[in-house]
């Protein structure tokens, strides 16, 4: 799925506004392993991801906890970081070899003032973020863990081959070895 198609499930733009927001975007691309951002750091661009997986995480305890994928064509950034210019309370990170086109707190900015679409898209993607970690929270409290399991499967089974598991493990909330014997036994 091509960037405007994605954007376009958020809000309706016009590919005049669509070439707005992307004329300006400039390329990073990152190793595997390589950090993003990192606790304390402010991140000041938001990225559309062209190629790779990223993950966002916390520890704790000594204990890794996964919060999010990012994978083409989503938006890659730690949103709160971003959207109100404070440090960083977690990791964001390549899982494998990325390419990121990004544009800067400040550019997105203007362009929320010259354009009311691009505005009312990224108002809409909020609001799904926002959606997606309520259900989120909803299915870590109240799902099995093979429901959890079966639930991931069905939205991004890509990953199950690309993110190492003890991560999404993690993401889920399964205990590693538990996450072993789902992963052999239940199929699609």
């Amino acid at each position: 799925m091509e960037h405007y198609d994605f954007l376009r499930l958020f809000h309706d733009i016009t590919q005049a506004d669509y070439e707005l927001l992307t004329q300006n975007l400039r390329t990073k691309t990152y190793k595997k392993g390589e950090l993003i951002t990192v606790p304390g750091q402010i991140q000041r661009e938001l990225y559309f991801v062209k190629t790779g997986v990223q993950m966002s995480f916390f520890d704790s305890d000594n204990k890794m906890h996964v919060m999010a994928f990012t994978y083409p064509p989503n938006l890659c950034v730690i949103p709160e970081s971003f959207s109100f210019q404070i440090p960083s309370k977690y990791f964001l990170t390549c899982l494998t070899n990325s390419e990121l086109e990004y544009i800067t707190y400040d550019e997105l900015l203007r362009l929320f003032n010259q354009s009311q679409q691009i505005e009312r898209l990224f108002r809409r993607m909020t609001e799904a973020v926002l959606a997606g970690l309520i259900n989120r929270h909803i299915e870590l409290h109240s799902m099995s863990i093979e429901e959890r399991y079966k639930a991931f499967c069905k939205r991004s089974p890509h990953l199950l081959q690309l993110v190492p598991h003890k991560y999404i493990a993690s993401y889920l909330n399964i205990d590693p070895t538990n996450f072993s014997k789902l992963f052999n036994t239940v199929k699609f």
